[in-house]
């Protein structure tokens, strides 16, 4: 019976840990999903025609920072990804509200 509940709370435990990795999996796969959708509407002809060239090299300078970022924190938490997309999404509009 002891055994049954250390497995019991073992599965518990695990739970636990692997929501909380899925949470942190989807924000950074989020974030990386955002880099590339800004950097495709910058491709894209309609948006491209609408900011100058300063703004688009400022646009694409973020979004490359963004993704070294994500290079080289592999390991970060929920929180941090989610704090990254927020800074990128407020930078993102400032540059596309300029235009």
């Amino acid at each position: 019976a002891e055994q049954i509940e250390k497995m019991v709370q073992d599965a518990e435990k695990y739970k636990a840990d692997d929501h909380k990795q899925k949470e942190r999996i989807e924000a950074k796969n989020g974030l990386e999903n955002y880099a590339y959708s800004i950097r495709t509407s910058i491709a894209d002809e309609a948006v491209a025609n609408k900011l100058d060239a300063a703004d688009k090299k400022k646009l694409n300078d973020i979004v490359d920072s963004t993704l070294s970022w994500l290079d080289t924190h592999q390991g970060a938490n929920k929180e941090e990804f989610d704090a990254k997309q927020k800074e990128l999404s407020r930078n993102s509009r400032k540059r596309k509200r300029n235009s």
